[in-house]
């Protein structure tokens, strides 16, 4: 009987911090607007910038100093081409490296004044490309387009120069071994479809941590303790505290991560294979770590501008160092081993291969015992950071009495005195 009314009343106490812990994300517009508003708006706008997948008609200008057919045909094969236009004509380079410092164009075609004289003598001919690196999307356009059409026309003049006779016998000429590419995972071959699936999982992690801070660093601002211990039981209580603040954010993100895991590829037509039991069988395990990996940071900062410097500046590290825009394996040893600190290189591995690549459960087992991991690790250090905070809440309490004890002492000696002298 005693059992059951300790679980009944470790229920209830939980419950109790669920319900207080929800009325301050409520009140706490910082709170609503990282938990709700971002969540809901921000992969809608990311999304929709992202939603053209490739960079076509990018700008550039020719420096054609050679003024021969075999240039023109060039130029016109570029400008002929889907990612490139071919914008305006320079003098020389220095003109047209103004022009790219600028901003009117993204890069530059330099074609040398003995470039038809080496086509014509069967030699080699070399054409420059400068491009504008702050973009790599714009770099692949131009680059790629020029090495498109440099291809396509050495294979006219290879074929000019083998007297063939048939149609057949060219095709062998200039493509003796026939390759066919297939892009894997990305057939459109965007930057939407290849890094926004992990940005919406790092997504839910940041914004997790800067909600859960927020609250945390309002409650220190205003010398609060009892907002961040809504209860004193005793130290074996401390899991109450730390279920009930951890229900209250599991059960905001289990919509907010269903809309973003579920509505937000189909909205956008991004790859979407993964069934919804493996799905559930990835966000449980994550979802878990990014409650308790907050809970942990969130006693860790005094201030809530603090969370919001420190997670708003881990963000795009944590993106290179998931494997995503960067290759995993090309990752020093010491920055994965600071990446396995993160739930978010799990949680976007594992989605990626369970969503994008068709993976199986199996597949990431591997990534899914880490997440586990992870969630068992900070449900002990954020038991252990709130115990230090209900260490420090009693503290100021029993300073507070003491020194409420203190003045009535004083004030009952003060009152004694008065009434001897009378």
């Amino acid at each position: 009987m005693s059992i059951f009314h300790n679980m009944i009343k470790w229920l209830d106490d939980a419950a109790y911090v669920w319900r207080y812990e929800l009325r301050q994300v409520l009140r706490d517009e910082g709170v609503l607007l990282f938990c709700i508003v971002v969540p809901l708006v921000y992969p809608l706008l990311y999304s929709w910038v992202y939603n053209n997948e490739s960079i076509h008609e990018v700008p550039v200008v020719v420096v054609d100093m050679s003024h021969s057919q075999q240039s023109r045909q060039f130029i016109r094969m570029c400008d002929a081409s889907a990612d490139v236009h071919v914008a305006c004509y320079a003098e020389d380079l220095d003109d047209a490296k103004s022009l790219v410092s600028r901003q009117v164009v993204k890069g530059i075609y330099y074609i040398p004044e003995d470039f038809a004289t080496h086509l014509n003598r069967m030699e080699q001919a070399t054409i420059s490309v400068y491009c504008d690196m702050a973009l790599m999307l714009t770099y692949k356009a131009i680059y790629q387009t020029a090495m498109a059409v440099s291809q396509q026309m050495g294979a006219q003049i290879q074929t000019k120069l083998s007297g063939n006779y048939t149609a057949r016998e060219d095709m062998i000429t200039t493509s003796p071994l026939d390759v066919e590419e297939v892009a894997m995972f990305n057939p459109q071959g965007g930057y939407g479809t290849a890094v926004l699936p992990a940005v919406i999982i790092l997504i839910i992690q940041q914004t997790l941590a800067l909600g859960i801070g927020l609250a945390a660093g309002t409650a220190r601002e205003r010398n609060r303790y009892g907002d961040l211990i809504p209860i004193h039981p005793s130290y074996s209580g401390i899991g109450r505290i730390v279920s009930g603040k951890a229900l209250c954010y599991l059960m905001v993100y289990a919509v907010m991560g269903t809309y973003l895991i579920l509505m937000i590829p189909k909205f956008f037509s991004f790859i979407h294979m993964a069934p919804w039991q493996n799905l559930l069988a990835m966000m449980i395990p994550y979802l878990l770590a990014c409650v308790f990996f907050g809970m942990t940071v969130s006693c860790l900062v005094r201030y809530r501008e603090n969370v919001i410097l420190l997670m708003v500046f881990v963000s795009l590290p944590l993106l290179f160092l998931s494997g995503v825009s960067w290759p995993q394996t090309s990752i020093p040893g010491y920055l994965q081993g600071v990446s396995w600190l993160f739930p978010s290189t799990f949680g976007i591995r594992a989605y990626l291969r369970l969503n994008s690549m068709g993976g199986s459960i199996g597949d990431v087992s591997l990534e899914l015992r880490c997440l586990w991991i992870q969630a068992a690790a900070y449900l002990a250090t954020a038991c252990l950071v709130y115990g230090h905070q209900l260490y420090i809440s009693r503290q100021h309490a029993r300073e507070r009495l003491d020194y409420l004890r203190k003045k009535r002492e004083v004030r009952v000696a003060m009152k004694k005195i008065n009434t001897s002298k009378k």
